[in-house]
Order: C-alpha cells, then sequence, then structure tokens
C-alpha cells in the first residue's frame, strides 16, 4: 500500500469532516462540527487563509488521514485517521509534519487537547511521542498536552 503525504487544500474541507465522522475514538458529525463552530466554510476559508495549515495522507487519491493546527498559537486542532489505517504510522507522520512546520515557524511551545482517560488511544499516543501534560484542561475537559521545542 502506497500512502502519499501533502500539504492540505481547501478542496479538501468536504473530504476531511466526513473522515471525522468515521474515526473510531472522538468521531464527529457534521451537525457536532457546525455546533462547535467548524463548518466547511471556516475550515476551508482556515486553510486557504493560512490560518489553520495541515497535512492529508492519501491512498489511491482517497484521503485515509488528516492533521491540522491554528498557526498563530502553536495548538493542534485536530488528527484524525479512519480505523483500517490505523497503527501504521500514518498519524504520527501527519503529527510530525505540523509539528514541523510549526517549529520553522518558531513556535517553542506547542500544545493539543487529549482525553484525559488512559484507555483512550490518544491518551498513550501522544506521550509516547513526548507531549507531556501541563495538569490544565480545556473547556471540553479534555487534557491541555504541551510539547516544549528545543
Amino acid at each position: 500500500m502506497k500512502f502519499r503525504y501533502r500539504k492540505a487544500s481547501p478542496k479538501d474541507t468536504g473530504e476531511c469532516i466526513i473522515l471525522r465522522g468515521n474515526t473510531r475514538e472522538n468521531a464527529l458529525s457534521v451537525s457536532q462540527l457546525g455546533a462547535i463552530g467548524v463548518t466547511h466554510e471556516s475550515w476551508e476559508s482556515g486553510i486557504e487563509g493560512d490560518k489553520i495549515p495541515g497535512y492529508v495522507c492519501l491512498v489511491n487519491e482517497k484521503i485515509v488521514g488528516y492533521c491540522f493546527g491554528e498557526k498563530e498559537s502553536g495548538e493542534i486542532l485536530v488528527l484524525a485517521v479512519l480505523p483500517e489505517y490505523e497503527n501504521i504510522g500514518i498519524g504520527k507522520e501527519l503529527l510530525n509534519k505540523v509539528v514541523s512546520d510549526f517549529k520553522d515557524l518558531g513556535h517553542k511551545y506547542l500544545f493539543l487537547g487529549c482525553s484525559s482517560d488512559p484507555k483512550s488511544r490518544s491518551y498513550g499516543f501522544y506521550r509516547h511521542l513526548g507531549w507531556t501534560s501541563t495538569g490544565k484542561f480545556d473547556r471540553n475537559q479534555d487534557e491541555i498536552l504541551e510539547l516544549l521545542s528545543s
């Protein structure tokens, strides 16, 4: 199976929104995303205006995973991979690409919200990659993890 990674473009938005509803954990439907202010229009304009840059992973020209961050703050907003493509390094590669870009922009501090439940996949995934708890929680009760760069 051949994976192709590339920077996300505004035309990827629709496929990314649908993919988010098909993830194994923390799946959000179009209406759930809309309720938190994530719409096709907001996501597309965020990519177009380079406020939320990201990367997608494609298999046979189909998006199977993506990662986006907020350029100004250094927050990793979302990392999503279809269940049938988990555990083969796609999530790690996508995250590393966004982290690398943000470090190149001069960010010394990156952060994200993650489940505080040790049984969730994200809990161990981010910690294994060097993200550490700040001891703080966001409005969704997700634990804030940080990655300090040298």
